[in-house]
């Protein structure tokens, strides 16, 4: 996974496999770490990924598929997810 310095930024070159742990870690630690929540780098992420799951016929509204898709094995129903949710 090569990363290229440059000006003002880091160009970052990942196989998706990777990419979906990387998201998957940072998207599990939001509520540590709220900053997350305004980064771009995991907006982009998430973009990249939604993209690349669409493009292999994943409907990513559908929140089941999409964890699936991402490699996640501790998949909530929606039903369920809703009734935990939290105000951050």
């Amino acid at each position: 996974m090569p990363f290229t310095p440059k000006t003002d930024s880091v160009l970052l070159e990942a196989s998706f496999e990777d990419a979906k742990l990387v998201y998957r870690t940072l998207h599990r630690h939001l509520r540590e770490n709220l900053d997350l929540m305004d980064c771009e780098l995991l907006d982009d992420l998430q973009c990249a990924l939604q993209e690349k799951a669409q493009a292999e016929g994943v409907d990513i509204a559908h929140h089941s598929a999409w964890d699936l898709w991402l490699g996640n094995t501790d998949i909530i129903p929606c039903e369920e997810r809703v009734k935990r949710r939290e105000v951050l």
